[in-house]
């Protein structure tokens, strides 16, 4: 099941109805209000994604979900509730990194996300190899095309690009948890990524990442990249109950088990 895109043309629609929302949004601030109008609120959010670790096993899928618990995963992967997608967008707006932590504010409330934020949100830590586009080197004994084939069901095929289709099935669905939620793409999720390829590689040699690390490198190439939509939309707002942002009257959708 999908949730209906999270697209800039509804909430500017709300926008203007709701008359001085966004000076409270933006505690009046114009220069980040134009930022908004004309800078972020363009942007798509993803639609988000929950994988089910009772599904998982039901389906005969224990290695998978073995292999997820290995990673910290479990909580992060099956996060629902309401996403509030009018504040995902002034998060994002006001978003900045500052060492190892996000930085923003919403509405007046100052967030800073440290470590101790994400392993109370969802039970990562800071630990693990980190792991981007420009240090693929840091896994050891991988190799792109050598690692694809042996992913294959058909290990003999000829190798044209490395898509989903004709995977084993653990690999298979670890790719489309990695494509939807880990490192959620807007489109084009049946194509793997070398850094794809060794996040999968990584998980199935029980081989520890630092997922604190992706998910703020791909909110970071979301922010600078047109063509990104913006991730993490349960995510933001697990942040904004955390740190006890007013959510009251705010538009809200639910993300169910079942997305």
């Amino acid at each position: 099941m999908e949730s209906t895109p999270l697209t800039s043309k509804r909430i500017k629609t709300r926008a203007v109805r709701s008359g001085g929302r966004l000076e409270g949004w933006f505690s009046g601030d114009n220069e980040l209000i134009e930022r908004y109008r004309f800078e972020t609120s363009t942007k798509v959010i993803n639609n988000p994604k929950v994988v089910s670790f009772d599904w998982l096993k039901s389906q005969k899928l224990d290695n998978v979900r073995k292999l997820l618990k290995d990673q910290l995963l479990r909580r992060f992967l099956e996060m629902k509730g309401n996403i509030y997608p009018d504040l995902i967008w002034v998060f994002y707006t006001n978003l900045k990194f500052e060492g190892n932590n996000l930085v923003s504010h919403v509405k007046g409330v100052d967030m800073e996300i440290t470590h101790d934020v994400w392993v109370a949100v969802t039970g990562l830590k800071y630990v693990g190899l980190r792991i981007n586009k420009g240090n693929l080197g840091v896994v050891e004994y991988f190799n792109k095309v050598q690692y694809y084939k042996s992913c294959l069901k058909n290990q003999q095929a000829q190798v044209r690009t490395c898509s989903v289709g004709g995977l084993k099935l653990d690999e298979r669905v670890l790719t489309l948890i990695v494509t939807w939620i880990l490192t959620p793409r807007g489109s084009n999720h049946f194509v793997l990524t070398e850094e794809g390829l060794v996040y999968i590689y990584c998980i199935m040699k029980k081989i520890k990442i630092n997922w604190i690390h992706i998910i703020k490198e791909h909110i970071q190439k979301s922010m600078r990249l047109s063509d990104y939509h913006y991730p993490y939309a349960v995510l933001i707002s697990k942040f904004l109950l955390y740190f006890e942002v007013n959510l009251e009257d705010e538009t809200s959708e639910l993300v169910k088990s079942t997305q």
